[in-house]
């Protein structure tokens, strides 16, 4: 009966764990490229009272052994980058990667990713996200810029009001061999890690990179229905489990008056 009790324990830990991953998605559904959240869990070591292909003491063999298993632990808790949808703000600094693929920024002189493509100006004319980090390569909108263009392969063309181009520079995309890898720092920032492997450069639209839409913004990935569902699971396996002690515990009180 106590083996029960930390058994239920171990499930009502995992899945408030379990709770912790939708109520984040469910935050960020809203947030601009976001990647939603998955956690995975693992059945803990099983207690063996009897090996299944014993031998019996009359020569035969058992059939099935007897396991008892104690319970489950969080494993791993993984981001999901499938696409998400696409919003349209008509923006000509908001871009979205159709396919494969991050851009670089410099923040605190750390080379950082994202999926966010909401940019802005600063003060001296870079390319910048909303905490002021310039994007990567560096590109300073000339004076006297009137349109800022960017086409679906990264060239991204600033020109005047006549149509004349006065600088452009190329954006280029970022992949990894195991986006799932990447260390989320917040700030819709990732950091490379041992699991990621090293960042792969390559210009949008070529070597299976993803292409630039400008004027559009991706979505949060979160499917709200589906994280719906998955909080009423997640909170009767909850209940299920607490059912669980509060049986043991009454068990364990029965067994403890029997001799009254």
């Amino acid at each position: 009966m106590l083996r029960g009790m930390w058994t239920a324990a171990s499930g009502m830990a995992s899945q408030q764990l379990q709770l912790d991953v939708i109520a984040n998605n469910l935050a960020n559904v809203n947030t601009t490229g976001f990647k939603k959240s998955r956690a995975d869990f693992q059945d803990l070591l099983y207690q063996t009272l009897r090996m299944a292909g014993a031998t019996t003491a009359t020569g035969g063999t058992v059939p099935t052994g007897i396991q008892i298993g104690m319970g489950c632990r969080p494993v791993a808790v993984q981001k999901l980058f499938t696409q998400g949808d696409y919003n349209q703000t008509k923006n000509e600094l908001d871009w979205a990667i159709e396919g494969k693929g991050f851009f670089k920024i410099l923040s605190n002189e750390e080379e950082l990713y994202t999926r966010a493509g909401a940019f802005k100006l600063d003060r001296d004319g870079y390319v910048v996200t909303s905490d002021g980090d310039r994007l990567q390569p560096e590109f300073a909108v000339p004076t006297g810029t009137v349109t800022i263009s960017i086409d679906s392969g990264g060239r991204l063309v600033a020109a005047d009001a006549a149509g004349t181009e006065l600088g452009s520079v190329q954006v280029v995309l970022y992949s990894f061999p195991n986006p799932a890898g990447l260390f989320s720092v917040g700030r819709n920032l990732l950091r490379p890690t041992e699991a990621s492997g090293e960042a792969i450069q390559g210009n949008p639209g070529t070597e299976g990179f993803g292409t630039i839409s400008q004027g559009f913004l991706e979505v949060s990935n979160v499917d709200v229905v589906s994280e719906m569902v998955s909080m009423i699971i997640t909170q009767r396996a909850y209940e299920v489990n607490s059912k669980a002690i509060q049986t043991s515990d009454q068990m364990l009180e029965l067994a403890n008056n029997i001799k009254r």
